[in-house]
């Protein structure tokens, strides 16, 4: 099945302490969001979208040397709403939709070809690829089915109960979609949340009302899942780099 890749790279990064987009900053001399294209080049998509908002041309003129296309957000209004500005430019895609993080340079190609194996494999409409955290503060929870890979909920940290939050399994914010149904769905998102944003993670409470299934599919490896928020978030990201042998060319 044909396969597409979304790249978030929109975000300010504000708690990064400086103007540059978060996807620019560099770790080993590279900046985050190369670490993520060449590993989404790694799973031989038919397109790679980039969605870009703050500072968009920086970013375009960052990525140029890559085949990938570029889709502006502009204003931002959250997650979902990035995912939505794709749509025309996979308007004619028949197949699956593979989301990624341009600050989250940690994923490994073979734990992406695993999830979308998996996703394939469970006949699921949407599949998240989720870790378990010692101390999960921050994350949106995954919420499963008592002893099954089905997903009952999704929920953000700051709309969690009590109970949602002493679990400890994370939204890494990496997902496969079956293209049609995502669009579908992001089509029925409103902004009644804590934030007044669109989140992508409705879209999974679409699927649920819908009666489609969404798997969740666990890594061994949390570092892999690890986005970068702060100056000592990317410090920590370049001794992992280092260690997985991700070096600059």
């Amino acid at each position: 099945m044909a396969l597409a890749v979304i790249i978030m790279a929109a975000g300010k990064g504000t708690r990064m302490n400086s103007d540059l987009p978060k996807v620019l900053h560099r770790a080993n001399g590279r900046p985050l969001v190369e670490y993520v294209i060449d590993t989404a080049n790694s799973l031989d998509p038919e397109k790679i979208v980039i969605i870009v908002g703050h500072q968009a041309e920086l970013v375009k003129e960052a990525t140029a040397r890559y085949r990938i296309t570029a889709a502006l957000q502009e204003p931002q209004l959250g997650t979902g709403h990035a995912v939505m500005q794709a749509e025309t430019l996979l308007s004619d895609f028949k197949g699956e939709v593979l989301i990624l993080s341009g600050d989250a340079p940690l994923v490994k190609a073979e734990t992406l070809r695993e999830l979308i194996a998996f996703h394939r494999s469970s006949h699921a409409a949407a599949t998240v690829l989720t870790a378990e955290l010692y101390d999960p503060t921050g994350y949106g929870r995954v919420i499963r089915v008592l002893n099954s890979d089905s997903v009952l909920k999704i929920v953000e940290q700051k709309d969690a109960s009590e109970k949602e939050l002493a679990v400890r399994e994370i939204n890494s914010g990496v997902y496969v979609f079956d293209t049609r149904l995502l669009f579908e769905a992001l089509g029925q998102i409103t902004t009644n949340n804590a934030q007044q944003e669109y989140y992508l993670t409705d879209v999974f409470g679409i699927c649920f009302q819908c009666g489609q299934k969404v798997s969740a599919f666990k890594t061994d490896n949390p570092d892999e899942i690890l986005g970068i928020n702060t100056p000592e978030q990317l410090v920590e990201a370049e001794r992992l780099l280092l260690i997985n042998r991700k070096y600059p060319e």
